[in-house]
This record gives structure tokens, C-alpha cells and sequence, in this order.
């Protein structure tokens, strides 16, 4: 119950603000390439601070606020995070990331004109709840690229489900290593991979994984 309306209200607030210009990323970005998994925030990336007006405005009406957690980042992006209380003292919140985005893990940079250039419309479906939504998501290989970067288990689940819809490894690969070592990534993903939980854990996010995918996508992985 406390999935579904937290899930429900991202995708009220998302309809509100569709005709803002923004780029999904994060665990909703994920949910538009595979099995749908559930997030607690939503995250958008937009170009400059006009845009983060518009958004904020139409985010105060639906009865966000501005987050303690908002914070001014040393890089010169800006990180704004409004939150909602539902039913039941349910938060979810909305991040925002003006300019650009800084992987914490690595400091590595990915500029907005990147993400926008590098996304497209995309259906975005629910996990708990039926519906669908046509907005603007980072494409799979650029956010195949953030999650590498990041490299937390979260992320490590996210790419192993991504890898087997991959459109160009090449450019990937090649993105990686422009902001780190891709090789310090890629042996961070196949510890974990190889791990004698990493399989339950992923089936815990998830659902069942038919052993078959696993293993394949686990060899994908593995020749990267």
C-alpha cells in the first residue's frame, strides 16, 4: 500500500509537469527499459534556473515544499529536492538538477545540453500501479554510462538488467572512460555480480529473474 501511493503521486506530479522541459534519470529512468522497479524519489535534470521557477510553481501547487536537503553543490550545478506528504505521513519527493550532475562516487560531470541530447520520449510504466506516461527519459546507453559512474548496489542491480538492451557498447565504454578508469568500474560490477547474494538481492528488488536471463546477462557483464 505504502509503494502504491508514493508510486501513484510521482506519476500525479509527473503529469502536471509535462510540458516543462526536463530529462528523467535515475530509478524512473530505469522502469522505461525493464522491469519496473520502485523508487521513493523521481529525478529530473533541467537546463537552466527559469525552468526550475516554472517547475517549483506548479510543485508548490501540488503541495510540495522545498527540502532541508536542498543543498548548493561546489561544482556550480544546483540540487533542489521538494517533498510531499501523503496518506499516512508518506514522503516522496521530487529531485531536481540544474546544469548539470555530479556522480559523488567518482566526481565525474555530465552536463544537462549531455543528458538532453542523449534522451528521448519515452512510456514510462508503474510497478504498483496501471499506468503509463509519455515523458522526456535519458537514453539507455547514457544512463547505462551514469550508473557505471556511480557504481553503488543499487546501481549494480540497474545495469545488470540494462546491459542485454544496450544500442552501442562502443560509445559506452568510450563515455566511461572520458570522466574515470572503466576498468576500476567494470571490476567493482563483477565482484558484486559474481557474489553468492547478489542474485537474491537482485530477485528481491525485481521479482523472479528466470535463470536463464541471469546467466546470460551476467555474461554480458563479464565481456564487457
Amino acid at each position: 500500500m505504502e509503494l502504491q501511493l508514493r508510486e501513484n503521486k510521482i506519476f500525479e506530479t509527473l503529469k502536471k509537469l509535462k510540458n516543462f522541459n526536463f530529462v528523467i534519470i535515475g530509478g524512473y529512468a530505469v522502469n522505461a527499459y525493464v522491469l519496473p522497479r520502485f523508487s521513493v524519489d523521481c529525478d529530473i535534470v533541467i537546463k537552466n534556473n527559469k525552468e526550475l521557477e516554472n517547475i517549483e510553481r506548479e510543485l508548490f501547487k501540488l503541495n510540495y515544499y522545498k527540502s532541508k536537503n536542498s543543498e548548493e553543490l561546489s561544482y556550480g550545478g544546483i540540487f533542489k529536492r521538494y517533498e510531499n506528504k501523503i496518506d499516512k505521513g508518506f514522503l516522496v519527493s521530487m529531485d531536481i538538477l540544474i546544469k548539470e550532475v555530479q556522480d559523488r562516487q567518482t566526481n565525474a560531470i555530465f552536463s544537462a545540453d549531455w543528458i538532453f541530447e542523449n534522451s528521448k520520449i519515452k512510456i514510462l510504466q508503474g510497478k504498483t500501479i496501471i499506468e503509463e506516461l509519455n515523458v522526456r527519459v535519458i537514453n539507455i546507453d547514457a544512463l547505462f554510462v551514469m550508473k557505471v559512474l556511480s557504481c553503488r548496489l543499487t546501481d549494480i542491480r540497474d545495469i545488470f538488467l540494462l546491459v542485454g538492451h544496450l544500442e552501442n557498447k562502443k560509445w559506452v565504454k568510450e563515455e566511461i572512460s572520458k570522466r574515470y578508469s572503466f576498468e576500476n568500474r567494470l571490476k567493482k560490477i563483477k565482484n558484486e555480480i559474481t557474489s553468492k547474494q547478489f542474485k537474491d538481492n537482485l530477485q528481491g528488488v525485481f521479482g523472479f529473474i528466470d535463470p536463464k536471463l541471469f546467466e546470460k546477462h551476467k555474461k554480458l557483464i563479464l565481456e564487457l
